[in-house]
Formats: structure tokens, sequence, C-alpha cells
């Protein structure tokens, strides 16, 4: 049975394509329009998984979308209903894309799977499960887990915004729900946007700033007592009550009520690229910290409630991995399986495995370590489209065998310089996790500093992450067993620390980024955390020789990594991609699968300016 799954028409559109419950191709549509976070129909997307699937629309039994409009749009009504007469002019901005988009979902899909190929709409069923069901079915059936507990926390679907569930053989039963507009995610949003980032994609940089500020300063303390007094209630159970007074995304065109936020956190609204001060750190600490109380809360409960020692995360607050290192260092389950992709792209596999399962009811057969394929389930590319991609550019590249290949770069690493991989199939979720990275010498003081300013043209603050052999992350980090999606955070061992001044926690942002922390400071972030990706040869062969190389060479089995883009821009697609972001930038070499390209041989390329100003800032 061939199941399309589809999400679409907010952010993170995305396709997913299962046969038999065999995962087959799933890819966000952003890396194929190149515009980042892209929320138009997954068309580029949905072609990719059904020319992987060597199949065509009408041989497919089921297309599923990721959640039911027709709630969504009476959450809206109420919602508005319920404010009113505040929000109107949100309300009429918009009811046209409601109505002329979202509310005639079924002949939308149809008008645009026709632009890709005629078919029988009459003998394709087409289901829509509920937004938190599919992202419960994204992270449980693709777990190794034969029964589970299921957390989903985003900001909103239809009307839940958090769920609790049991998993259980092909089933999924629901125990709780937290309704809108009440949401960790919305309330996490919220800080996001008051911190001057952008909504739905900056959370992850709050989360990186949050460590720089500092928590034993009073203004910390009080930036939490009023968020826990003033703008949300937090229960035992690890819901949340959220002061609407405060905020302004139900019915508004902003997250926040700015003048309250202003007068009651004495701070003035940061805008888009204004500089990062002391007091804006320890806003991001304390609201990073409740976030993971909250977390804690829930998981706590749930086990209570459920008795069972094996816990599975999806939804976009899923993705604060730092809260996830948090959840296993308390050991609260056994263990955690945690969907890579657990946003919304990753909506379009969940609709299509609770058709499978849920609906059609099909058997269920556990995979190990889960049925995720590493992640990597996007596009790939034969030699042959590689050689006619050089002679097009006109680029120059030598192709050499896996070990000569290996060898060079293990060299060139170690000697700090730059290396952008593109390898195999491309990741699908947000994480670059050695298919489409950029890689670094970890051990390199200067390296953080030259990625981020020379490379990614983004905020020194970020941190970067590290690749590690999965054997020899045991070695570096704290309470570490697997780690392969890049979602958790851990500790670097002590061993490895340098010496830091006793008024570290102290210091100002500026200072705390250029202090050497550990013997490793191009992935210790400035709290000694790290978040870890482990490499198993199993799922990414040749990504773990690369690694065993520069072990080799260095003694260290660990490379930074970080993904294969430029600031606003999707992490890169095709070999086209990947050359244009190698002559753009300031990286010294590129390899695309064997073959290699240094940037001193290449012919001139275009004005970089233009390359700058294409993308919009993240």
């Amino acid at each position: 049975m061939k199941i399309l799954g589809i999400s679409a028409f907010y952010h993170d559109s995305a396709a997913a394509l299962i046969d038999g419950g065999e995962i087959i191709a799933a890819a966000q549509e952003e890396r194929f329009s190149r515009k980042k976070h892209d929320a138009n129909f997954p068309t580029q997307a949905i072609r990719f998984c059904l020319e992987e699937g060597g199949c065509s629309l009408k041989e497919l039994d089921v297309i599923a979308f990721y959640d039911k409009p027709f709630l969504k749009f009476e959450r809206l009504l109420e919602t508005y209903y319920g404010f009113a007469p505040k929000g109107v002019r949100s309300f009429i901005k918009s009811m046209p894309v409601w109505l002329n988009e979202k509310l005639f979902i079924k002949k939308k899909i149809f008008d645009e799977l026709k632009k890709i190929e005629s078919f029988d709409k009459k003998k394709i069923k087409l289901l829509f499960p509920e937004h938190h069901l599919s992202h419960a079915a994204s992270a449980f059936y693709p777990s190794p887990f034969k029964k589970a507990a299921i957390i989903t926390l985003d900001g909103v679907g239809e009307w839940a915004t958090t769920s609790m569930c049991i998993g259980d053989g092909n089933g999924i039963k629901l125990l709780k729900e937290m309704h809108f507009p009440h949401s960790v995610g919305l309330l996490y949003s919220a800080f996001t946007y008051f911190l001057g980032f952008k909504v739905n994609s900056g959370e992850y940089k709050l989360m990186g700033l949050a460590p720089y500020g500092n928590p034993n300063s009073e203004r910390v303390k009080e930036f939490i007592k009023i968020i826990k007094k003033k703008f949300i209630t937090l229960y035992d159970d690890g819901s949340v009550w959220l002061e609407q007074k405060y905020f302004n995304y139900a019915t508004g065109l902003e997250m926040t009520q700015n003048y309250a936020w202003e007068k009651l956190l004495k701070i003035k609204k940061r805008n888009p690229e204004d500089p990062l001060l002391q007091i804006h750190c320890d806003l991001a600490w304390a609201i990073q910290n409740i976030t993971e109380e909250v977390v804690l809360k829930m998981a706590i409960h749930v086990q209570e409630v459920t008795g069972l020692k094996k816990l599975c995360l999806a939804g976009g607050v899923a993705l604060n991995c730092v809260a996830n290192g948090k959840l296993i260092e308390e050991k609260i389950f056994d263990e955690i399986y945690i969907q890579p992709a657990a946003g919304d792209a990753g909506g379009s596999l969940g609709s299509a495995l609770a058709s499978h399962y849920i609906y059609f009811e099909k058997e269920r057969e556990l995979n190990f370590p889960d049925a995720m394929k590493g992640s990597y389930l996007g596009n790939y590319f034969h030699s042959f489209e590689i050689e006619k991609f050089i002679k097009k550019q006109k680029a120059v590249a030598q192709k050499l065998d896996d070990e000569k290949l290996y060898q060079y770069l293990a060299e060139e690493l170690s000697q700090g310089k730059i290396v952008g991989w593109f390898q195999g199939r491309m990741e699908f979720g947000p994480r670059a996790l050695g298919a489409r990275s950029i890689l670094g010498d970890p051990r390199n003081s200067d390296m953080q500093k030259q990625l981020n300013l020379k490379i990614k043209y983004r905020e020194s603050f970020r941190p970067f992450a590290p690749s590690v052999l999965e054997e020899d992350a045991h070695l570096y980090f704290e309470g570490i067993h697997q780690s392969p999606y890049m979602l958790q955070v851990h500790q670097v061992k002590g061993e490895h620390w340098e010496k830091i001044p006793e008024n570290y926690s102290s210091l100002t942002m500026k200072e705390k980024l250029y202090e050497d922390r550990s013997v490793l400071p191009a992935i210790t972030h400035v709290d000694f955390s790290a978040r870890v990706q482990t490499v198993s040869r199993k799922t990414n062969p040749k990504y773990w020789d690369l690694l065993q190389a520069f072990k080799k060479k260095t003694g260290l089995g660990m490379l930074v990594n970080t993904s294969f883009n430029v600031r606003g821009e999707p992490i890169v697609c095709t070999p086209s991609d990947a050359y244009a972001c190698f002559m753009n930038t300031e990286m010294d070499i590129l390899v695309v699968e064997n073959y290699l390209f240094l940037k001193s041989e290449q012919p001139e390329w275009h004005n970089r300016k233009k390359w700058e100003q294409q993308f919009e800032l993240d």
C-alpha cells in the first residue's frame, strides 16, 4: 500500500512516501524551492518522492494531509468571536487567505496535484489525521518501541497545543490535550519575537543565546518571577495557562503586547539586527529555564499516569535539544526517541503512517535502531549527474577513491581548512547529519568565529555541533549513549575543560564567547555543553570513515558539523547549490561524493554581494 503524506500552507511544507509501512522518501519543499521554511504546496517534494518510489499519482492508494483545516477554521472563528471586537484588523487580513486557500483544502490539493500529472481523484482516498496525531505517529511508529508514552508539543495544531498519548502496537490512544491559546510553543515563540528573532525560525537562536545569561544574577531571578506571576500559571502536570492580556497572537498581527512587556520586564523590545546585550541573554536564560521545567513536569506526569519507561517526542518544541538533554539527564524514562523532523515537516510522514496503521489497521514490525534510515530520506546524485554539472559550471574537480579522499581531507581539516561535504541522500528535518554539512576541526579555537562570520554570515554567538564516532562519544560527553539526530545537548566531560576565571558566570557575552573553555573550543558552548551527533558506521559509512581518518591523523574521532548553507538559505539540495555556496563563501574545499573541488583552482565567480542579498534574514 502506497501512501503519500503532505504538510503545507503554514510553514515547512513537506512530502513523504511510504510503501507497506516502509519509509521510502521524505523531503521539505524549501530544499527545492530555495525559500526557507517554504509554506507553499510541496509540488517539487512530491515529484521527488514519487520518482524515488518509482510510482505515479495513479498508483497511490491514499493521500494524507497532516491536519484538519475545518477544525482549524472553527478555532479561528471561535477565537475571533471570543475576543471581539479586538482583532478586527487581523480577522480581515486572514479571512481571504482561509477562504481562497485553506478552507477548500480538498479542491486545493487535487488542483495542485493535477499540475504534476493527471489522475482520477475518485480512485484516490484523501485522509485528514489531526495535527497532533500526525506528530505522535511520526515519532511512535518509526521508533523501536512496541509500547511507549508520547508527548507532542508545538505552537498549535487545530485546537491542541500539547498532547499526551500511549502508543501500543499499531494504535495510539489520546490521554490528555492542552488547547489554544495556552501553548508552550507559543510562549517560547513570544519571547523569540520580543528578543528580535523571527517566529517559526529564530527559536533555535533563543536557545543558543540562553547560556550567555547569568543564572545567579538577581535580574534572571526577577525575570523568572515576573513570567511565572504575570504571564503564565504553571501546573504540576506541566500544563500552562497564558494570561492573554499580555499576548497578541490569538487575534493580532504580533506575538506580544509590547508595551505591557516592556513595562513589566523593564526592557525594550529588541529589533532584528539590534546589538545583543546582557539583559537579552538573561531574559533568554529565564524562558529557556521555564521551558525546561515545563517539559520535565510533563514527562514526570505522563510517566506516572502511564507507568511506561519509554517515551516518544515530536512537535516543534521537541527540537529544543537543551530541554531534551535535561530530560535524558533526569532519567525519568529509560529510553527516549525523538522524531528528527519533529516540526511541521515531519507531519507529512506522520499523516502517512497514521493512515497506514490506524485507518487501515496494518500490523507493525519494529525496526532497530529505528525506521528512519538515519533520516537520509532525500535526493542523491550519481556520478554522471555530477560530471554533467561540472561541465556546465566549467568547474575544476578531480575524482579520488575513498581512501585517498579521506586521507587528504583529514590532513586539510587538521590544518584548519573548512570543507563543504555533500554525500548520499539529503537529510529530512532541520539538522545536517553528514550528508549536507560544512566541516571543521573542533580543536581550532578560531573555528567558531570563522564559520559564523566567514562562511555562515551569521551572529557570532551561535554555537556549533560536534559529529563524533558513536563508539567514542562517551570519552568526551557526559551521559551519552546514542544521539544520531543531533537532538540532545550533553555536557563536555570535565577532564577536557580549560581553567576559566572565577567570575566566569558574570562575564559579558563577548568575554564568554572568546574564552577558551575546553580542548575542543569550536564545539564547547559557553555553558560547557554541546549538541552532539553520534555517527554510526551502519547509517552513514562514508561520514564514519572520514571521522576515522581524522582520528588516525589527530587522535580525535570528531569534527565540527554545521548545515551546508549561508544565513537565511535552506540547506543545499543539489551539487549546483553546493558549488554556489562554496564559491560565495570563504570555504576552502568542496567534496561532492568522490569529486574534490579546491577553491584555488576554480574559475572566477560572480559578485558575492548579490548572494548575500538573495536570502531573507532567518
